[in-house]
C-alpha cells in the first residue's frame, strides 16, 4: 500500500512534483547565469604587411616587358593567356579532378563532425518499450522477503513466518526465536512467486546544462575546423589549377621544341644533300659528308626524348582531369603556340593577400579552433550540471498499461565536481595552450611564406623575361650566321665545319628560346598561385552555416 497525503496525492507524486518544481529554477538560473570561459578569438592581423611588392620592377630595362599592376586580381586568371583550350580545361578541373572530389568528402566529414558537436546543445530523448515473461527462483532474491503473514523479523535479513519453529539471525549479529520461519539467509518454506508477465514502456530524457560554455566552445572549434577544411579545399583547387596550367604550357613548349628540332633536322638534311652533291663533283671531301650525316643523326636523336615528354605531359593533364592515360591525346596532340603572357598582370594589393590566400585563411581558422579548445579545457575545472528525467508505464497485465497506477516517474539534477584527476585536467589545459601557441606560430610562418612566394615569383618572372629578350637576340644572330656560313661554304671560302657550328648554335638558341618562352608563362602561373586567386567563383566565401536547420536524429 502506497503512502498518501490528505489531499489524496501519493508520496511518489509529491516527490515528482517537488523534483519538477526544483529543477525548473535550477535550469532557469543556469540559463541566465551561463557564461563561456576561456579566451575569445578576435582574428589575426599579420604583423607585417608591405605596402608594395619589392619584386615588382625588373632589375634591368627590358623592352615590351609584362608588368604587374595594382589592379584587382582576376579570379579566372588563366583567361589572361588568351588560350581557349587552356580556359576550357581549367573550367573542368574543379569538378573532374579526383583530389578535389576527395577534398569535397573531407569537407563533408568536417560538417558532419560539426553536426555531432552541435547535437550536444540539445536534450537527448529516448523511447523504449519491453515485454518479458519471468519466473523468480525461491532460492534466489525472493527468499530475502517474508511471505504474507510473517509477524517477526530478526534483523535486516532475518524473518519468522508462522507454521514452523526456527531461529532468525539479523544483520546486527543478534538472534530472535519464534514459532515459524527460517534462517534469514535461507528461503522461507513455501515462499514462491508464480511466473508473471511484465510490460514496460516510457521515455527517458537527459540534458547536460552548458553552464560554463563548454559545448559552445566545442561548437566554436568545430565551426573553425569546417572553415579550415573549406580553405584547405580552396588551397587544393589553387594548386591544381596552377599545376594544370603549368603542364599545359610545358606541353606547348615541348611541342614547339619538337617543331624547332624537326625544322633543324630538315635543314641538316638539306645540308647533307648539298654536301653529297659537292662531294660527287669533287668540290669537297667525304669527311664533310660524314660530318653532315653525323649532324643530321644527332638532331634526329633529340626527337624521341621530346616525344616522350609530350606523351607524359598529356598523361599528366589526363590524370588531373580524372581520366586514364592518353584520354586527352586527341584534344592535345595538335601543336599550338605557347600561351603568351599579358602586357599587364593585375596583382591586387599586398594587404589583400591574407584574405585571399587559402592557406593563410586555413591557418587562421586552425588558430581559432585551438583557441576555442583552450576554453573547453578550462571548463573541465568547473562543476558539471545535468538534468535527467523519465516517465513510463510498468504493469503485469496488458490491460493495466492505461492505468494511472501503472505510471512511474523520475526527475532531478546531477552535479559532478572534479576533485582529483591525477593532474589530467592541468595537463590537458597545458596541452591546449601549447597547441594554441603552435597554431599561432604556424599562422605567422604561413604569412611569411606567402610573402616570400609572391616576391620570389615576381623576381623569377622578371628575370626570365630578361633572359628571353637576350635569347631572341641570340636566335636572330644565329640565323644570320648560318646563312653566311652556307654562302661562304658554297663559295668555297669557308669549311663545312663552319656550317655545322652555326647550325648547332642556332638549334640550341631556338630550343632555349622556346623553353624560356614557356618558362615566362609558367612563372606567371607561379605568381598567380602565390597570390592565391582562382577559387572565388568555384567556392565563394560565405560564413559556416549550422550543420542542421532543426534538431533531429
Amino acid at each position: 500500500m502506497r503512502g498518501s497525503r490528505g489531499d489524496g496525492a501519493s508520496s511518489l507524486e509529491v516527490v515528482i512534483r517537488w523534483g519538477a518544481r526544483g529543477a525548473l529554477p535550477l535550469l532557469a538560473g543556469a540559463w541566465l547565469a551561463g557564461c563561456t570561459v576561456g579566451p575569445d578569438f578576435k582574428g589575426e592581423t599579420p604583423w607585417w604587411q608591405p605596402t608594395s611588392w619589392s619584386g615588382t620592377r625588373p632589375t634591368a630595362p627590358v623592352e615590351k616587358v609584362s608588368q604587374p599592376v595594382a589592379a584587382p586580381l582576376d579570379p579566372k586568371w588563366w583567361d589572361q593567356f588568351q588560350d581557349p583550350e587552356l580556359s576550357a580545361l581549367e573550367q573542368r578541373v574543379a569538378s573532374e579532378n579526383l583530389d578535389m572530389r576527395i577534398a569535397d568528402m573531407r569537407l563533408g566529414e568536417s560538417r558532419s563532425q560539426l553536426g555531432i558537436t552541435q547535437a550536444n546543445q540539445y536534450p537527448i530523448l529516448n523511447a523504449d518499450g519491453s515485454y518479458s515473461h519471468q519466473y523468480l527462483s525461491p532460492n534466489g532474491v525472493v527468499g530475502l522477503f517474508p511471505p504474507a503473514g510473517a509477524t517477526s523479523y530478526g534483523g535486516g535479513f532475518g524473518g519468522i513466518a508462522p507454521g514452523t519453529t526456527g531461529t532468525s539471525f539479523g544483520s546486527s549479529g543478534g538472534s530472535a526465536s519464534g514459532t515459524a520461519g527460517t534462517l534469514g539467509a535461507i528461503p522461507l518454506q513455501g515462499h514462491t512467486i508464480p511466473p508473471f508477465n511484465l510490460y514496460q514502456y516510457g521515455f527517458d530524457a537527459a540534458w547536460e546544462v552548458d553552464f560554463w560554455g563548454q559545448v559552445r566552445r566545442q561548437v566554436e572549434a568545430a565551426k573553425a575546423m569546417v572553415q579550415a577544411t573549406e580553405d584547405e579545399r580552396r588551397d587544393s583547387l589553387v594548386s591544381i589549377e596552377a599545376e594544370l596550367a603549368r603542364d599545359y604550357i610545358n606541353l606547348r613548349g615541348v611541342q614547339r621544341t619538337i617543331a624547332i628540332t624537326e625544322e633543324n633536322l630538315a635543314s641538316a638534311n638539306q645540308s647533307l644533300d648539298l654536301t653529297r652533291q659537292r662531294a660527287s663533283g669533287g668540290l669537297t671531301t667525304d669527311l664533310d659528308v660524314a660530318n653532315a650525316e653525323a649532324q643530321a643523326s644527332n638532331i634526329a636523336a633529340q626527337l624521341p626524348p621530346l616525344r616522350e615528354q609530350e606523351g607524359q605531359l598529356i598523361n599528366a593533364l589526363s590524370q588531373l582531369l580524372g581520366r586514364p592515360p592518353g584520354a586527352l591525346k586527341a584534344e592535345l596532340a595538335e601543336a599550338k603556340p605557347i600561351p603568351p603572357v599579358p602586357p599587364q598582370v593585375p596583382m591586387g594589393l599586398p594587404s589583400e593577400l591574407a584574405r585571399r590566400r587559402p592557406d593563410i585563411r586555413a591557418a587562421e581558422a586552425s588558430l581559432h579552433a585551438a583557441t576555442a579548445q583552450v576554453g573547453v579545457a578550462i571548463s573541465d575545472f568547473f562543476p558539471n550540471v545535468s538534468l535527467t528525467g523519465s516517465f513510463g508505464i510498468s504493469a503485469l497485465n496488458a490491460y493495466q498499461l492505461g492505468s494511472l497506477r501503472s505510471e512511474q516517474y523520475g526527475v532531478g539534477p546531477t552535479v559532478s565536481l572534479p576533485i582529483f584527476h591525477g593532474g589530467q585536467l592541468v595537463s590537458t589545459l597545458a596541452l591546449r595552450k601549447q597547441q594554441q601557441k603552435e597554431a599561432a606560430l604556424t599562422y605567422q610562418k604561413t604569412v611569411l611564406q606567402a610573402l616570400n612566394d609572391v616576391d620570389n615569383a615576381l623576381i623569377s618572372y622578371h628575370t626570365e623575361q630578361q633572359r628571353l629578350a637576350e635569347l631572341a637576340k641570340t636566335v636572330e644572330a644565329g640565323r644570320r650566321a648560318l646563312d653566311l656560313a652556307r654562302q661562304r661554304y658554297v663559295q668555297g671560302v669557308a669549311t663545312f665545319l663552319d656550317v655545322l657550328t652555326a647550325q648547332s648554335v642556332l638549334l640550341g638558341a631556338e630550343v632555349q628560346q622556346a623553353l624560356s618562352t614557356a618558362l615566362v608563362s609558367t612563372n606567371l602561373v607561379a605568381l598567380y598561385k602565390a597570390l592565391g586567386g582562382g577559387w572565388e567563383q568555384t567556392y565563394p566565401d560565405q560564413p559556416v552555416a549550422a550543420a542542421a536547420g532543426n534538431p533531429s536524429l
